[in-house]
């Protein structure tokens, strides 16, 4: 293996800036012959795609949020007209919302850098606990793997049961998933009178979808000499940054144009101030520019000592908007809104609030009408919330009639990071 997986990791910002810059010109100009869409946003805003040189003059363009991205998506599926037709797509995946993605996997190196970063390679056996149902992760988590000479356990979201035996049986050295469910996977081996770090050989982890907080991470670290990693993106723009050995900081791949901008404005701010992470994707298959992930951040533009050039995000400090993530997929008001017009608008909330190291999801809904808390109603209620937010409710609140008013959050997010 190479000491780096890819040279241009290495790169001198001069010569990055030049790359991304030459791609991005080539994106935008491509764009604009194929996507119906990116013709009309720049035709809209008298925008000459050539006039899109550089990363600093993406800032004319506006940033598009993850609930616009679902409302053009509605109004055009299933891409909302950003992708390009000319290209044969490999995958389809779909996020809540439902916002669907075009991805050509085997020619990407989605995931790939970061796994490389944590040292997985060839000797490996990572047991990879994300979805490969519908979802993007499953899939691409594992093509990462494979790049990187790894052999994958395609364990998905099978039960913690299931994971303990994979992990034996298999003698699996790496995880990948969330901080939690590896947590629970960990209490189910001791439940079952397993001693973790004696009789398993999990060294390393690879983490996304959730907050690894310092507390689990020092779990993790001291009492199961478990090597921890933080992996960040979106499945609208897929890798988008990943932590190194140093643990200073995450990354940013070479793929994607990363701007922190004031999410009331859309302007940039300087480098080590607080804003909106907003990601483009340099791709030739779906041409989504400026995508708002709603989430706070900060650059770090001091040099790494690993020796990668890159600038890093200096982790995630919040969340723009509204929507919320859960378990690792997003719920947004534009569902909850969809969901209660399947039901006569019926008045509704979500409530995400932590237990333990696991999310938990409850659901408040107004007694208007007596139908509601029958069984057979509540079944109903519950398998149609999952098809169109494709999280499980932990638990449903009755409240009576008028508690929640019209001007009432849909989403109240009580969970203290």
């Amino acid at each position: 293996m190479k000491k780096y997986f890819d040279s241009r990791e290495t790169s001198s910002l001069k010569e990055r800036k030049e790359t991304q810059d030459q791609a991005l010109s080539i994106m935008v100009k491509q764009g604009y012959k194929k996507s119906a869409r990116l013709k009309k946003i720049l035709d809209t805003l008298k925008i000459n795609p050539n006039k899109i040189k550089k990363r600093e003059d993406l800032e004319i363009l506006p940033v598009t949020s993850r609930e616009k991205l679902v409302e053009m998506e509605m109004q055009h599926p299933p891409y909302a007209e950003l992708e390009n037709p000319s290209i044969a797509i490999d995958r389809i995946f779909t996020s809540p919302g439902p916002v669907y993605e075009p991805h050509l996997s085997e020619t990407d190196y989605l995931w790939a850098r970061a796994f490389f970063a944590a040292g997985i390679g060839p000797k490996d056996i990572a047991l990879n606990a994300f979805s490969y149902h519908l979802v993007a992760a499953g899939l691409t988590f594992h093509n990462g793997l494979r790049k990187v000479g790894a052999t994958v356990v395609p364990s998905g979201t099978s039960s913690s049961q299931v994971q303990v035996q994979l992990i034996k049986d298999l003698k699996v050295t790496a995880y990948i998933g969330t901080p939690s469910f590896l947590m629970s996977i960990i209490t189910k081996a001791q439940e079952m009178g397993f001693n973790f770090k004696k009789d398993f050989r999990v060294k390393k982890a690879c983490f996304a979808a959730e907050p690894l907080l310092p507390s689990l991470r020092e779990t993790f670290e001291k009492e199961y000499g478990i090597d921890t990693y933080q992996m960040y993106g979106a499945t609208e723009v897929g890798d988008v940054a990943y932590e190194c050995s140093q643990k200073s900081g995450w990354h940013i791949c070479e793929e994607t144009i990363v701007e922190i901008v004031d999410p009331a404005t859309g302007k940039n701010v300087a480098p080590g101030e607080l804003g909106e992470v907003v990601v483009t994707r340099l791709s030739d298959i779906f041409f989504l520019l400026r995508f708002g992930t709603g989430d706070l951040s900060r650059l770090i533009t001091q040099k790494c000592p690993c020796g990668r050039t890159s600038y890093r995000l200096a982790g995630i400090a919040g969340r723009v908007g509204e929507a919320v993530k859960v378990r690792g997929l997003f719920i947004a008001p534009s569902q909850l809104k969809l969901l209660s017009g399947k039901f006569e608008g019926l008045p509704l909330q979500a409530i995400v609030s932590r237990k333990g190291h696991e999310d938990v999801l409850t659901i408040r809904l107004d007694k208007s009408n007596k139908q509601i808390v029958t069984n057979t109603w509540e079944n109903n209620f519950k398998k149609l919330f999952k098809e169109i937010c494709t999280v499980k409710i932990d638990d449903i609140q009755y409240v009576e009639a008028g508690t929640i008013t019209p001007d009432a959050k849909l989403i109240l997010d009580e969970r203290q990071w």
